[in-house]
């Protein structure tokens, strides 16, 4: 009976240990941390990206986020976008994939120069180039919304190289969130 009993207890202590020291590494779900943070499983806690373990940081707001990058520049006339931007829209277009019910707005802005139907078609393509490279990350049609501001709404006034460069963009906006 006395080996029985600490047959018992001995059986009892190993599950309950085996129990505490398993996580599930497959699992994307609601309780994981943060999209994009990390997760110490050896030592068991959770870091955001916020670099402080046991935090979890929203990461549109986390500055050191590449979500927190939302706007992209443009050259002079042009629509496509530049290498220096695909890692921001990269992470954005995997942030979107892994939340579905998340949606954001690519608003397409020029500089003054060119006739304002002109802008607003050039402001209008720049906003679906951003589109369709989210979507070859996993975002979905439904989650984007694309608008041209064309030049009326610049980031910067004046009549030079400094603040057209500044108004030649695409901000991405979550609704809901700070910019």
């Amino acid at each position: 009976m006395k080996v029985f009993l600490q047959l018992l207890v001995l059986l009892v202590s190993l599950s309950l240990l085996s129990a505490c020291s398993t996580l599930d590494r497959s699992r994307k779900d609601a309780t994981d941390p943060i999209p994009g943070g990390t997760t110490s499983y050896d030592s068991g806690t959770a870091t955001g990206l916020d670099g402080r373990a046991g935090l979890y940081a929203d990461p549109l707001n986390d500055p050191n986020s590449p979500l927190a990058n939302r706007v992209i520049y443009f050259d002079f006339d042009r629509s496509e976008v530049r290498s220096e931007f695909v890692n921001t829209i990269t992470a954005h277009g995997r942030y979107l994939a892994e939340n579905p019910q998340i949606r954001i707005r690519a608003e397409g802005h020029t500089d003054e120069r060119g006739t304002r139907e002109y802008n607003l078609g050039l402001g209008e393509r720049r906003a679906q180039s951003v589109r369709r490279m989210l979507m070859t990350q996993g975002a979905r049609e439904q989650q984007i919304e694309v608008i041209s501001y064309g030049e009326e709404t610049p980031a910067a006034f004046g009549s030079h190289e400094g603040a057209w460069r500044l108004n030649r963009r695409v901000e991405l906006v979550y609704p809901g969130t700070a910019r």
